[in-house]
C-alpha cells in the first residue's frame, strides 16, 4: 500500500525502515510543520515553525484510514506516528496510538523531538505507545541552535527536563537517537557531553545516525561508520550505529523505485515533483531516492535553490552525459 491513487491520505507505507522492519506511517501533522528546523531533515526546511499543538487533520479519518488498511491485511511490524512534521503537535495523537494497538494488536511507536515532553498532556498521550523514539543530538543551548533551531521559547535545560519528566512515567521501550552532523556536533568532547545526558535517561537502547538522504541544508555531510562506532564508545547504554534497511521490503516497492529511476532517466525531477506524480508520501519518495543514490544509480544537482535528480550518466537538461 501508499498512498498513491488517493487512497489513503493520512497514512504511509509500510516502508523499510533502518530501525522498525516494516513501519506503516501516519502523518497527523501538515508538510514541515514542527517546533524544530534541523539541519540535516530529509524533507527540507520548516516552513511553520511552532509549539501551538492543535488537531491539526481530523482524528476520525485517521482512524478510518487505519481500519480500511486494516481489513485489507497487509503486514507490518509497526504503526508509527512519523510522517511530515512533529506528531506530539496533535492535540489527539494519543486516540491514534490506542486504535492502531486495538485494531491489529500491532507495536505502536512514537517519533519524537521531545521539545513537548515538558507538557504533562503530551507526556499522558505518549506513554501509550510501545516505542518512543526521541531524537537528542545537542549538548546546550548553543549546540541546539546550531543542529536543530528550535521555535522560540525552546531552550535546552526545559528539553532535557521534559524527557527527564517522560521517562520517569514511561514504563515502554526508550529509544534515543542521536543524528550526526560533521563538523557541527561529531567533536568527542561534545558527544561525550550528549552521552552523558543520554545514559542518565537509562534507555532500552542509543541509535546513532547520520544522513543519508538529502537534507534540509546544503553541504550537510555523512559520518562515516567507523567514525560513529568509535564515537558510540563514549555511551554506557545500549547503542547502535545505524545502517541502511537491508530486510524484506513490501510488494511493489522495488517496481516503483525503477519507475522512479526510469522517470529520471527522462528528465531531472525534484523530489515534490516525484511525490505528485507518483502519488508517494514525501518520507517515502525520500527512502526511494536514498536508497538509488546509495546503488549509485541517481546524483543530484542544485539549480535555482532547487535540487533536481537524474539518473547517472543524464545531465540536468535530460540528454545523456
Amino acid at each position: 500500500m501508499s498512498k498513491g491513487k488517493g487512497r489513503y491520505r493520512h497514512l504511509f507505507g509500510p516502508v523499510p525502515s533502518r530501525r522498525f522492519g516494516l513501519s506503516l506511517g501516519v502523518d497527523l501533522i501538515p508538510l514541515k510543520t514542527c517546533s524544530f528546523n534541523c539541519i540535516f531533515c530529509q524533507l527540507g526546511p520548516t516552513t511553520r515553525l511552532t509549539v501551538d499543538r492543535a488537531e491539526y487533520v481530523p482524528v476520525s479519518e485517521v482512524t478510518a484510514e487505519l481500519e480500511r488498511w486494516s481489513r485489507e491485511g497487509a503486514k507490518c511490524d509497526y504503526v508509527t506516528l512519523s510522517g511530515s512534521g512533529e506528531p506530539t503537535l496533535h492535540s489527539r495523537f494519543g486516540e491514534v496510538l490506542d486504535f492502531a494497538r486495538q485494531l491489529r494488536k500491532a507495536r505502536t511507536a512514537l517519533l519524537t523531538n521531545g521539545t513537548l515532553l515538558g507538557c504533562e498532556e503530551v507526556r499522558k498521550q505518549a506513554v501509550r505507545a510501545d516505542v518512543v523514539k526521541v531524537s537528542l543530538s545537542a549538548w546546550d543551548d548553543a549546540s541546539l541552535r546550531a543542529v536543530n533551531r528550535p521555535a522560540p521559547g525552546i531552550g535546552w535545560d526545559d528539553l532535557v527536563s521534559g524527557i527527564r519528566s517522560f521517562r520517569r512515567h514511561f514504563s515502554g521501550e526508550l529509544w534515543m537517537e542521536v543524528f550526526l552532523v560533521p563538523g557541527v556536533n561529531d567533536d568527542p568532547t561534545g558527544v561525550a557531553k550528549i552521552a552523558a545526558v543520554v545514559d542518565s535517561l537509562e534507555p532500552t537502547k542509543v541509535h546513532l545516525n547520520t544522513a543519508v538522504r538529502p537534507a534540509a541544508d546544503r553541504g550537510i555531510g555523512r559520518m562515516s561508520l567507523d567514525a560513529m562506532w568509535d564515537l558510540a564508545r563514549l555511551f554506557q547504554s545500549p547503542t547502535e550505529v545505524i545502517g541502511e534497511y537491508t530486510g524484506e521490503e513490501p510488494v511493489g516497492t522495488s517496481a516503483t523505485r525503477d519507475r522512479i529511476l526510469d522517470m529520471l532517466k527522462r528528465r531531472p525531477c525534484t523530489a515534490e515533483d516525484l511525490a505528485r506524480v507518483f502519488g508517494l508520501h514525501p518520507n517515502e519518495v525520500s527512502k526511494h531516492l536514498a536508497k538509488l543514490s546509495w546503488q549509485r544509480k541517481i546524483a543530484a544537482t542544485e539549480v535555482g535553490g532547487r535540487k533536481y535528480y537524474r539518473a547517472s550518466g543524464h545531465d540536468v537538461n535530460g540528454g545523456s552525459a
